[in-house]
């Protein structure tokens, strides 16, 4: 009883984790200035057992009256081999402060009511269900533990905070500060760990493309943005450090994942190669398909992981209006 008291479930994560903005940090609600949807889609590990499908959709906005965002999220989670399925829906909350010239500050706020439920329950058996004088015969009724196979449903609260400037980005996030309790057992204990995430990034001009045929009069861009997201939940770290290459409207991404000089439970810490190529489209379309190329000692029999995230910014009521900011926020859209 006492594995069952003290086990917990991770949250799922995005390779592509600025294509979830919502996902990442509540602060992205309304960054855009403007309306949002967008899905994402991962399988992780397709070539085991112990498989994870998580789903996701989103839509933000800004509301310039009130000079903040908000946002709504929805995501599905299930785990192929416990058969763990975790269902959230957010509401988010940010604001937009103006500290510089140029500079900005968006503190953000969510909460979550999360249902999570054991689908493999009813194939399992226990010891008293077993007749000692007919071991292969039919299995008896048990109930070993109490509210085990119940459904749980949780509340949680989350923060974070986004600083940019036209270049440089800096985010944080805590998830699950009040650490609800997640047991499926009846007066069982075992909270939900709170999750750790920072996240920053540069973007570095490499000069400028051929002419954009629209009406803008511009060039193409073309940048290299190094970035670094570290996150941690529990006794688990993981490190991710790579960069986007745009080459407009073409998107290229490549970094690592994983914390090899501190091994967990003395296995070494190395999880994947991330691959990534993207659209990103004047229209406000943004496509990405993203492979991951598992390095740890599951190896590429597992499968990998196949991410693909889709989003569209609807284009402002009125094109001509002066911008509400005077900088464009730098960070991916992948």
């Amino acid at each position: 009883m006492s594995l069952y008291s003290t086990a917990f479930a991770q949250d799922p994560q995005y390779s592509q984790y600025y294509a979830a903005p919502l996902f990442l940090n509540p602060a992205f609600a309304g960054s855009e200035l403007a309306s949002r949807v967008g899905v994402n889609y991962r399988n992780q590990w397709p070539g085991l057992d112990a498989n994870f499908s998580t789903f996701s959709a989103y839509y933000d906005t800004f509301l310039e009256d009130y000079n903040a965002g908000v946002g709504f999220l929805i995501t599905n989670d299930v785990e192929g081999a416990a058969g763990l399925r975790s269902t959230n829906i957010s509401g988010m909350f940010s604001y937009e402060l103006r500290i510089a010239e140029g500079a900005y500050f968006r503190p953000g706020f969510q909460a979550s009511y999360i249902r999570r439920d054991i689908g493999f329950y009813e194939n399992l058996i226990f010891a008293n269900q077993i007749n000692p004088g007919d071991p292969f015969g039919p299995i008896l009724p048990g109930n070993d533990i109490a509210g085990f196979g119940e459904p749980v449903n949780l509340f949680s609260l989350s923060l974070g905070g986004l600083f940019f400037t036209d270049s440089f980005w800096f985010g944080f996030t805590a998830h699950h500060v009040n650490e609800p309790n997640q047991s499926f057992i009846e007066d069982g204990i075992s909270n939900l760990p709170m999750k750790f995430s920072i996240h920053t990034g540069y973007r570095i001009p490499l000069g400028r493309g051929s002419m954009k045929r629209d009406f803008t009069h511009t060039y193409r861009e073309r940048a290299f943005t190094p970035t670094i997201n570290y996150k941690r939940q529990g006794p688990f770290e993981q490190l991710d450090v790579g960069g986007y290459f745009y080459l407009e409207p073409v998107v290229f991404g490549l970094w690592y994942r994983g914390l090899p000089y501190k091994p967990v439970e003395q296995q070494n810490n190395r999880d994947a190669l991330v691959m990534m190529m993207g659209f990103h489209l004047q229209s406000g379309l943004n496509v990405g398909y993203s492979f991951d190329y598992t390095v740890s000692q599951l190896g590429i029999q597992s499968g990998g992981a196949h991410e693909v995230s889709i989003s569209y910014v609807f284009p402002p009521k009125n094109p001509g209006a002066p911008r509400k900011r005077d900088t464009i926020l730098p960070c991916p859209k992948f």
